[in-house]
């Protein structure tokens, strides 16, 4: 049996006797595994990320990428292996989601990020309720406490949220809000002021910008560059990536382990393609050397089965001696070919591409002849005078044409992804008018709830004919899956699984327009690019959202920017 260990050195900043303060950062993982039920995500992995180094975790959705972050943040546990992780200057831990109770205040959130602060504080009250008595030794703990807590800003926390909470964009939330009021992207946003206001040493971030304008992913990058202390951060983003990331950490999901590049984003990406390289020749190399083996078989087996044919062979012992040397040839080719078989390369995984077949959408062939033929078809869908509450509002009449392309843009809050959901159906407003086609593809902001108790391949086939297993084959051939993965239920599934779930589920239904709100939020650089280009082949009307600056950067199509809950 593997030993169960895991060892967490102090984490405060200071002790009674001082312990704390003579402590020396560090971070490390020894044989450390982990596993769901039967499904081990992390194997055996070792590593070390040394103080003041900014580590970004990258790999495949479901690789293990948040489990690695948990362990590290002592919300997990390792099956076997040690976990020592020591910051004399404390540990920040932004997870996915913000884990409270939609009940709960903006307040709680505070709190509950500063509780190490919390505590700090109410021990130097009490001590200081005493000192008129105090010994030596006391009077020496209270400062030594003292000191650390100001060392951590713990006077300036709570305007340290304010300040950070403004340059993420969430200057109209008030501490009594109810968390359950907030929108998913606020509630992330509020996560992160939290975690950063209280200023660990350690920060362990997963996905911090999601949900972030350019002018808030500018402020953060700055922020975490000018961090004395250490950054180890789960991220698909490709600017946070080149602009604060020293050391790249890529958790492998087919070996369950993870690699370290210590030369940056750059030396990353120089070392994955080359890696590519060499896998789709490694697969040209076994593939052709299969057909080369098939070919050199038959030839070998028709040979020996006309030997006893050729009367030019002659009889006898010759005859014989050449069968036996062509019968041990095709046992040889046969067992090379068996052992080719065995031990076969795996074909690199074919990009993803969409599979719609729009009936309303005009591709802009077509768009083209019924224009040159007659009046140009009518408007796909409308919006005209909506309102919703203070979050949005459209002056006139909004038009988008069969095929169209369109990218909202705006600053956080000023009400994209309202518009998004009217457009989609998923939100009626207040006033004013929306017509839209029949057929609409929505790609919500976050994917659903960890709730569904469902197997993936049996949710994927929900509303589809059939037994779920007759759509296998569709699922897998998208590339965002693979076989062992069919049966795993969607509340095990990692955020960035479901959000390929999401994604699956789109692309293999007909639909005239795509509504996409944050459609790279969770996915891999990879799976990202995969997704531009689809997009750019598939021939019906797009509206999307997204924070992602190289997103952004190649979105052909028109732009529209909403203003304080105004269209722009």
């Amino acid at each position: 049996m593997r030993d169960r260990a895991r060892t967490v050195l102090p984490t405060a900043t200071a002790t009674a006797s001082g312990a704390a303060s003579a402590a020396v950062a560090q971070l490390s993982v020894k044989n450390v595994t982990k596993s769901y039920g039967t499904r081990t995500v992390l194997d055996q992995i070792s590593l070390t990320v040394r103080p003041g180094e900014k580590a970004a975790v990258v790999g495949e959705n479901g690789s293990g990428k948040s489990t690695l972050l948990r362990l590290l943040a002592g919300a997990e546990t390792p099956d076997a292996g040690e976990v020592t992780v020591g910051f004399p200057g404390g540990t920040g831990h932004l997870a996915q989601t913000l884990d409270l109770d939609p009940s709960r205040t903006v307040q709680d959130a505070v709190d509950l990020a500063l509780t190490d602060l919390r505590a700090m504080e109410r021990r130097l009250r009490t001590a200081e309720e005493t000192l008129g008595n105090a010994s030596d030794g006391e009077l020496a703990a209270y400062g030594e406490l003292l000191t650390a807590y100001e060392e951590r800003g713990g006077y300036e926390a709570d305007a340290r949220v304010d300040a950070t909470a403004h340059a993420l964009g969430l200057t109209r939330i008030t501490r009594d809000r109810p968390l359950g009021s907030l929108s998913g992207g606020e509630r992330a946003r509020l996560a992160l002021a939290c975690v950063l206001a209280a200023a660990p040493e350690l920060l362990l971030l997963d996905e911090p910008t999601n949900h972030l304008d350019a002018a808030a992913a500018h402020w953060l990058a700055a922020h975490l560059r000018a961090h004395r202390g250490t950054v180890v951060a789960v991220t698909h983003d490709h600017e946070f990536l080149e602009r604060v990331a020293t050391t790249i950490l890529e958790v492998d999901r087919d070996e369950r382990t993870v690699r370290r590049y210590g030369d940056g984003w750059t030396g990353y990406r120089a070392a994955k393609a080359a890696a590519r390289r060499g896998a789709e020749q490694r697969y040209a190399d076994w593939t052709e050397e299969v057909t080369r083996t098939e070919e050199l078989l038959d030839a070998a087996t028709r040979r020996l089965s006309t030997t006893g044919r050729d009367p030019k062979q002659g009889f006898g012992k010759h005859r014989r001696s050449s069968e036996a040397k062509l019968g041990g040839q095709v046992r040889s080719v046969r067992e090379h070919l068996a052992r080719l078989r065995r031990a076969p390369v795996p074909k690199p995984p074919a990009p993803l591409r969409f599979t719609t077949t729009p009936t309303t959408a005009m591709t802009t062939a077509t768009a083209a002849a019924a224009t040159a033929d007659g009046p140009a078809p009518g408007p796909l869908a409308e919006l005209d005078g909506v309102r919703v509450g203070e979050r949005l509002r459209l002056d006139g009449l909004l038009t988008l044409a069969p095929g169209q392309r369109l990218l909202v843009t705006g600053g956080n809050g000023a009400g994209k992804t309202t518009l998004l959901r009217v457009l989609a159906g998923d939100l009626e407003p207040d006033a004013g008018t929306v017509r839209r086609p029949a057929r609409i593809g929505y790609l919500p902001q976050e994917p659903p709830a960890r709730s569904p108790g469902l197997p993936l391949l049996t949710a994927f086939a929900v509303g589809r004919p059939g037994p779920p297993d007759e759509h296998a084959g569709r699922l897998l051939s998208l590339g965002l899956f693979r076989e062992e993965d069919l049966h795993v239920p969607v509340h095990l599934l990692s955020v960035g699984q479901r959000r390929r779930l999401q994604i699956a589920t789109l692309v293999t239904r007909p639909a005239d327009l795509l509504v996409l709100d944050e459609p790279t939020n969770h996915l891999a650089p990879d799976l990202v690019e995969d997704l531009r280009t689809a997009l750019a082949a598939y021939p019906g009307a797009v509206v999307a959202v997204s924070h992602d600056r190289g997103f952004r950067a190649r979105f052909e199509g028109e732009r529209l920017e909403l203003r304080a809950g105004r269209r722009s």
